[in-house]
Formats: structure tokens, C-alpha cells, sequence
């Protein structure tokens, strides 16, 4: 963690600075800053930290800075591992990709960034309530609703005086976010939709430098045939059961186009 925010404060301190061609480092920052989801989706199942605690805190904090409220996340990622790629995964909830056209709105992030500021206006008016939302979370879901729409409130209004805000935050996360939207498509996109693990979720194979940024989690279907083993033991898994593995990719290049040589 100390390596993925440090990367972000150097990112972060060129753009503060704007030194020559300090725009380069808005896409980096960004593509930083939204790949910090796959630390909050690992500390959904605090794996990450010996500490609960301390997973729920940083969990909570990212999802301040993803707009992806942790509370309401936690159940919804759960529900996601309970019946993945099948009836009752909210992940198929969303407009199903048939045509490239629909691919290139939803890897915009445009989409994205819509439904979470709906999301969390649903939770905050008390609307939002699927059935795999417990009620005792529920409430509690709402109020970080409440407090995290509070904290976007009073941070938009220093754009009045200051555009500190735009460079560092805003404008970064949206160029970033097609990136990670890329990177999500691989996991379980065009994976056959059947309960066994092997089949229904996909392993990348990729850089290391893509497996630190993503925290290990190209080795998706090792996580989800033993969610409790933390990101830095997925290699090691993986070493056991890489010749059991149903589905995989070659990279995150081949994946992408592979799944657009399946759409018109």
C-alpha cells in the first residue's frame, strides 16, 4: 500500500507543481487512483491487513475517493461470489455488451460514474434495497451514503476559489477509469455462465507491474476458489492449480481483442 500511495503522491506532486509536460502524469494518476478498487474489493474480505480495523478504514477511504461506498459494496461483492456469472450476481445486472459500440460507452466510464452518483443517491434517500442488502447494513449503508455525499458537496465548492480539485481529482479519475473498466471485462466477460469456478471466471496472465497495480487479482480464478487467501499468496496458488484453469488469457491486449472479434 505504501508503494501504490507513494506513486500517487509523486504523480499527485507533478501535477500540483505542472512542471513541462506535467499533463502526461494526469492519465498515470488516474489509472493510480482507480486501481486502488482492487485493495478495497480485497479488503471486502479483509485479507489484506492482519487488522479488520484497519481493512475497514482503508477500505472506506477508497471508496470515498471511487465514489463505491463500502458498506453497500461489501454485501454486493459478496452477493457476486455467491453466485458468480449466474442468476442473482448484481454484476449482471448491468446492459449486457453485444455490440462494440455499447463496449466503448461502458469502457467511456461515463456509465461508471453515473451509476455510482445514482447509487448514492438511492442510498441516501433510503430507495436502494436489493435483496442482498441486509437491513441491519442497510442503515448504515445509507448514512455513509449521506456522509460521503456531504464530503463531495463541501469538496466541489472549493472549485470556487481553487481548481486544485479538477487536476488532482476529478479530470485524473475519469481519464483512468477506461482502464480499469478494460481491466474488469477480462475477469468473468464471455466466461460460460455455470457454478463451477474453473469455467466461470477468467485468469490473466500479464505483467508484473499490471499484477502489483491490480493487486494480484489477474489471478481472479484463484481468488475465487479460496477468497480467504490474501493477494500476496495468489502466486502461490496459482502454481498449484495453473493446469486445472478453464479459462484464461494471454494478456489484457488479447483478451480485448478477442472479446470485440465475438461483437459487430
Amino acid at each position: 500500500m505504501a508503494g501504490h500511495l507513494g506513486a500517487i503522491l509523486v504523480t499527485g506532486t507533478l501535477i500540483t507543481l505542472q512542471p513541462p509536460l506535467w499533463w502526461l502524469a494526469l492519465p498515470v494518476h488516474g489509472v493510480l487512483i482507480v486501481f486502488l478498487f482492487t485493495l478495497q474489493h480485497e479488503c471486502t474480505h479483509r485479507t489484506p491487513f492482519a487488522s479488520d480495523r484497519l481493512c475497514d478504514l482503508v477500505g472506506h477511504g477508497i471508496g470515498l475517493l471511487i465514489l463505491n461506498p463500502f458498506l453497500w459494496f461489501r454485501p454486493f461483492h459478496f452477493a457476486h461470489h455467491r453466485h458468480t456469472n449466474r442468476a442473482g450476481d448484481p454484476e449482471l445486472e448491468g446492459p449486457v455488451l453485444q455490440t462494440r459500440a455499447r463496449w466503448l460507452w461502458h469502457v467511456s466510464g461515463i456509465p461508471y460514474w453515473r451509476t455510482q452518483i445514482a447509487l448514492l443517491i438511492r442510498l441516501a434517500t433510503g430507495r436502494e434495497a436489493p435483496a442482498w442488502l441486509p437491513a441491519t447494513i442497510r442503515s448504515r449503508a445509507e448514512r455513509e451514503a449521506r456522509v460521503l455525499i456531504a464530503i463531495y458537496t463541501m469538496a466541489l465548492l472549493t472549485l470556487l476559489w481553487s481548481p486544485l480539485l479538477l487536476w488532482l481529482w476529478i479530470m485524473p479519475c475519469l481519464l483512468g477509469q477506461p482502464a480499469l473498466r478494460l481491466y474488469l471485462l477480462a475477469e468473468h466477460g464471455d466466461c460460460p455462465q455455470v457454478a463451477n469456478v474453473l469455467e466461470n471466471t477468467r485468469t490473466t496472465f500479464t505483467t508484473r507491474a499490471v499484477r502489483a497495480l491490480a493487486w494480484n487479482m489477474p489471478f481472479h480464478v484463484e481468488h475465487h476458489l479460496a477468497p480467504q487467501v490474501p493477494f500476496h499468496r495468489l502466486p502461490a496458488l496459482h502454481a498449484l492449480i495453473r493446469d486445472r484453469l478453464g479459462v484464461t488469457a494471454p494478456g489484457y491486449a488479447a483478451f480485448t481483442r478477442d472479446y470485440l472479434a465475438r461483437r459487430n
